[in-house]
């Protein structure tokens, strides 16, 4: 059904509610441009916070998901792109140095990847391991802020890297799902980044831009600037903690509560109504629509309280021109953009995902923009991926250009 079969890329984003599946290729008429071709999704109720806990009952959701998108897309998944999730993520900065040795003093590609070496060379706790290394900016003799030192020549070549790591066990836990499920996982990488390789634009990723992917359990961040990856964490709220918040003030059941959010929580005005009315099970609820509001707006208030932390961790704080750009399945609360924009004091928008062909009509939504990010990772970190040469200098695989090598060391 296909001109190069085999050529297909899969991103499966395992989140804490729900496993979304995303397989895409290389659209036909324009193949420096990806085009989705199926995709899948499944109720997720063996994970707390982004980690696993209930290892079968993943395994049975990621099942679920890869067969719909095997179904819709035709084709069968063995390997995907997958992200790691959960409060145990975190970032640390780290320092590299070496000295060039060859007779020229030329810089290397094999330079390059052993400065960034020698940044991992850290204390790690016997319990963690390196998720991904991303260099921020490299020095050569003392001369600074150069992005890509191949070809130049010096003597001293030093790395400013962000490492982001991750509890073994967890990993671990997560490679097993993938093993059971019969999926060999690619390479792993974290959800922001994914969600930001869906939906940041060029001038975006070079002003500097924070992005909030807020799921279900936890909410994924990262701060890129300067094209770089600059600092990334994982806040241990998502909208799951809404809908809690919700039954235990409103004093009703979860699946209410739940229904309550879905339908009338908002951030962008006062409620015309003092009452509201929820039907679950054909039976009636009626609440109050000023203390719905006070619930929702508390919970979105610590989460951002969360994120602003994070950004004075880094002297960020108020300082991202490119602004705050919200993804994931919470990021449809009507008002939160107005909202994070006055609490954050920085342009806030929803994400809108960069061009790609074909299935749009299910992954065009801020909950699979994680797994559709997950599938253009993929597809460019494939040995085998031919966009390199043909792809325009600012379209949607921008982020990965300078990522590529820090992923997978060149055979």
């Amino acid at each position: 059904m296909r001109e190069h079969p085999g050529a297909h890329y899969v991103g499966l984003d395992i989140g804490t509610s729900m496993v979304r599946c995303v397989v895409g290729m290389p659209d036909q008429h324009d193949p420096s441009r990806p085009s989705i071709i199926g995709h899948g999704s499944a109720a997720n109720v063996g994970m707390r916070k982004g980690i696993v806990v209930h290892i079968n009952d993943v395994v049975e959701a990621v099942a679920k998901a890869i067969s719909e998108a095997e179904r819709v897309s035709g084709v069968s998944v063995h390997a995907a792109t997958v992200n790691v999730n959960g409060t145990h993520v975190s970032g640390v900065n780290s320092k590299g140095v070496i000295a060039i040795s060859s007779a020229n003093r030329e810089i290397t590609t094999e330079d390059q990847f052993r400065v960034e070496e020698a940044a991992t060379i850290m204390q790690l706790p016997p319990n963690r391991e390196i998720v991904q290394v991303f260099a921020k900016n490299y020095r050569l003799d003392g001369q600074d802020n150069i992005k890509d030192p191949v070809g130049m020549h010096g003597v001293r070549l030093e790395v400013d890297t962000h490492i982001v790591t991750a509890a073994t066990p967890n990993v671990r836990n997560l490679d097993l799902v993938l093993d059971k499920a019969q999926v060999q996982p690619s390479h792993h990488t974290v959800s922001s980044l994914a969600a930001a390789e869906a939906v940041l634009n060029r001038q975006q990723r070079e002003a500097g831009t924070l992005l909030l992917d807020i799921g279900a359990g936890t909410t994924n961040l990262v701060v890129i600037e300067d094209g770089e990856v600059q600092h990334v964490a994982v806040l241990p709220i998502g909208g799951m903690h809404i809908t809690n918040d919700l039954a235990i003030g409103l004093k009703t059941d979860l699946d209410i509560a739940e229904a309550v959010k879905l339908q009338h929580a908002r951030l962008d005005q006062e409620p015309k109504f003092k009452q509201l009315t929820v039907t679950v099970a054909k039976q009636d609820h009626r609440f109050d629509s000023h203390e719905v509001q006070m619930i929702a707006e508390a919970r979105v208030e610590e989460l951002l309280e969360f994120a602003e932390k994070e950004l004075k961790k880094i002297h960020r704080s108020r300082k991202l021109p490119g602004g705050v750009v919200i993804t994931g399945g919470t990021a449809k609360l009507p008002g939160l953009a107005e909202f994070t924009k006055e609490k954050l004091q920085l342009a806030s928008r929803i994400g809108q995902l960069q061009p790609v062909a074909g299935l749009l009509d299910t992954v065009n939504d801020p909950s699979f923009y994680p797994a559709v990010g997950l599938m253009l990772l993929d597809m460019l970190l494939m040995p085998s991926h031919n966009f390199q040469a043909s792809k325009p200098a600012a379209n949607v695989f921008g982020l990965v250009d300078g990522l590529l090598k820090r992923f997978k060391r060149p055979s």
